[in-house]
């Protein structure tokens, strides 16, 4: 069921699908990398008016869904996930380190989407099989 966001003059829905791709597409991501990196970003969230919906990821990249205020400065807030992320969990998982020996985690660019009304089930399902072997 969709939740609709709203305050005492508003009331608003806004979906987001946002991709992120390990640098250099390199494949890093495990299902331990995963979880802490959504850990990382159900933390700094809050603080922008960010309600993660949807989590799943690739070996080289992660999916997320998620609600957003209008007043979110969505690029502020993204930058600053891909840096306290890139910094934790190089920190935390040091094999990472042995194919990224740089500073960065994330590649500069990414993918923001806008979603709502009935594509938001569409991208949900996708977001779940990421990953999935497909034969």
């Amino acid at each position: 069921m969709e939740k609709t966001d709203h305050n005492a003059h508003s009331v608003y829905l806004m979906y987001y699908h946002l991709i992120m791709v390990v640098k250099y597409r390199r494949k890093v991501i495990n299902d331990s990398i995963s979880e802490r990196a959504k850990e990382i970003w159900e933390y700094i969230a809050p603080r922008y008016g960010i309600v993660l919906e949807e989590w799943n990821h690739d070996i080289d990249h992660v999916h997320v869904m998620f609600r957003a205020q209008p007043k979110t400065e969505l690029s502020k807030f993204i930058n600053a996930y891909k840096s306290a992320s890139s910094r934790l969990l190089k920190k935390e998982y040091p094999e990472i380190r042995e194919k990224l020996w740089k500073e960065a985690f994330w590649s500069q660019s990414f993918c923001l989407l806008t979603a709502g009304g009935a594509p938001v089930e569409v991208i949900r399902r996708y977001i779940e099989t990421q990953g999935e072997k497909k034969y």
